[in-house]
């Protein structure tokens, strides 16, 4: 419920967002007050249109230095390193400002995408109702993760993408309990989209043709260079961050700054300012020449790539996506030309182009595809898209360490999990690990002789165990307490024996039995058999929980044939090894 009231809100915030973006371009390019779209391309500002976007930056500025540093960047990193560090708390305030900021970046020209914003303000607004009510830390993340994605649902109508953007990006697991909220999240705000925005899909293009066999393996391969070319474009727009951090003004005006090179860019190829969704369509129409595909290509990416390592405020999905279809749709002229008998579609190209971009530089594999698909309504490029965004997920897995939304939180010290495994204290049995013949106290030793005994065979442990020679288990004795120095010696070791009522069944998981050891305070735990009237089995201790991820581990890494075969079946490969050695000169 807490999830889809957010998405409600948040659906409506999008419908803002766009409205003031499209406020803030009409007024900064046309002085005219407005809500329609209308492109900042073609204003006619002549020269000052440089000096617009150093207005909006310097207001972004000012608004981080006295509202919150928070507003500034990408939005998921931002994000991702709340839900990992902060117990998914993030400050009330974002809600505000950073639509505000980034309507204003946007609006000025600022070549972002709303989709960051939106994310940023989503899981802002997910975070705050999570910290009214009273929940758990995980459950939190989930209402985060749920007021993020519906945000991006609700910009795109894009519901399945955002549930795996969710999964991928912010919930770090794969489970029932976070997946269901979460979708019902993006229904929401598919379903805003659906009543305040247009109907159809976001970037409409061309009916696509199945393609042959030949065409796969191009766009497989324009993914891979794609790919590529994701590498390079993470590592610059991280070499620019690092350079505005050695410029020795204050980080207010290096918006201000970016903001220049937007404008001056802006200037010379005007297609590069604002949200840009506009140039994406005209990608994926194949209708553009490839001057001006290049020239968006390179362009984009430089007044993008200056912006952001600024610290603005503004989202890399459009930008990403635009950079990437228009070099998947110049790979596409250039291999069309060079072999005119393969049927290469320009729009097709553009497409795999621009959701490879977005599987390399951010890794989100399923998120990618799946985002193509639902924007553009193209179920025929799914074999392509397949293709390609795994030619350039494996460039990125085995050219970069991190990605350009795990780079700036992995810099803080900030690990991102990269894989959503099952938990080994749940895959695991108690019986798989426990110790069924640990050393025992008898309850009748004196403490001088158990002090002697330890003083032959130092003690692997904090506690020992107490057992009756009938083999029950009377409790425990800590070491702490055997060698107090005011105990006495002649003293049997009943005396200073502490009763344990913790146990466990043997069939029981680990993460049950560390449960109870912490919930206790107990270094282990007695294992009875699960049967009715059970007997004592043996003891289940920390150590032996330890030990069972070098176990786990070791036998997971570890590499050899396992090829189950019969009796007969090996007999034959024995006799044709023997026959082999035999002709051997």
């Amino acid at each position: 419920m807490l999830s889809v009231g957010v998405a409600i809100v948040i659906s409506l915030i999008a419908k803002v967002l766009v409205s003031l973006i499209n406020l803030v371009t009409n007024i900064s390019f046309y002085q005219q007050f407005g809500f329609d779209f209308h492109s900042p391309a073609s204003n006619h500002l002549g020269l000052w249109v440089i000096v617009v976007p150093v207005i909006g930056s310097v207001i972004v500025g000012l608004m981080a230095l006295y509202g919150s540093k928070a507003i500034r960047g990408h939005g998921i990193p931002e994000a991702m390193e709340q839900v990992l560090t902060n117990q998914s708390r993030i400050k009330p305030a974002i809600a505000i400002l950073k639509p505000v900021s980034s309507a204003i970046a946007i609006g000025t020209g600022g070549p972002f995408g709303a989709e960051g914003p939106i994310i940023a303000t989503g899981g802002a607004l997910g975070s705050t109702l999570g910290q009214l009510f009273t929940v758990s830390s995980n459950e939190r993340k989930i209402i985060l993760a749920a007021g993020a994605t519906a945000g991006m649902s609700a910009i795109f109508g894009t519901p399945l993408a955002a549930v795996f953007l969710a999964i991928e990006l912010l919930l770090f697991e794969f489970s029932a309990r976070s997946i269901i909220p979460v979708a019902l999240a993006c229904i929401t705000g598919a379903a805003g989209h659906h009543l305040l925005f247009e109907a159809g899909p976001v970037f409409p293009m061309p009916a696509l043709l199945v393609p042959s066999n030949a065409a796969l393996g191009i766009y497989s391969f324009i993914g891979i260079l794609v790919g590529f070319a994701s590498l390079g474009l993470t590592k610059i727009v991280y070499f620019i961050e690092d350079a505005f951090e050695k410029i020795p003004v204050h980080w207010m005006w290096w918006p201000a700054i970016g903001g220049l090179a937007v404008g001056t860019v802006g200037y010379f190829a005007p297609r590069t300012l604002g949200v840009g969704y506009d140039n994406i369509i005209s990608l994926l129409s194949g209708q553009l020449s490839i001057s001006v595909i290049l020239s968006l290509c390179l362009f984009k990416f430089i007044s993008w790539a200056i912006a952001l390592g600024s610290g603005t405020s503004g989202g890399t999905l459009a930008p990403l996506m635009t950079i990437g279809g228009a070099s998947g749709a110049a790979l596409g002229y250039l291999l069309h030309n060079l072999f005119p008998g393969l049927d290469i579609s320009i729009p097709m190209s553009a497409l795999v182009g621009m959701s490879a971009m977005f599987a390399g530089a951010s890794r989100a594999y399923l998120t990618s595809i799946l985002f193509a698909l639902e924007s553009t309504h193209q179920i025929n490029g799914l074999l392509p898209l397949l293709g390609a965004c795994s030619g350039a997920y494996l460039i990125s897995v085995f050219f970069m360490k991190n990605t350009i939304m795990t780079e700036k939180i992995a810099r803080r010290g900030v690990h991102t999990p990269d894989s959503y495994e099952p938990d080994l204290l749940l895959k695991l049995r108690v019986s798989e690990v426990m110790d069924r013949n640990p050393v025992f106290i008898s309850p009748y030793n004196t403490i001088a002789e158990v002090r002697r005994y330890f003083g032959e065979n130092p003690p692997m442990e904090n506690q020992y165990a107490v057992k009756e020679p009938t083999g029950d288990c009377l409790g425990v004795v800590s070491i702490l307490d055997l060698f107090q120095p005011s105990a006495d010696t002649e003293k049997e070791i009943l005396s200073i024996i502490k009763p344990v009522n913790a146990h466990i069944k043997n069939n029981d998981p680990l993460k049950k039995a560390l449960a109870i050891m912490s919930q206790n305070q107990h270094d282990f735990l007695m294992v009875f058999n699960s049967r009715e009237g059970g007997a004592f089995e043996g003891l289940l201790s920390y150590r032996d929980v330890v030990k069972a991820y070098h176990v786990n581990h070791e036998s997971e890494s570890r590499t050899g044939r396992n090829l189950s075969l019969d009796r007969q079946a090996k007999k034959i490969i024995v006799r044709g090894k023997r026959m082999m050695a035999d002709r051997r000169p």
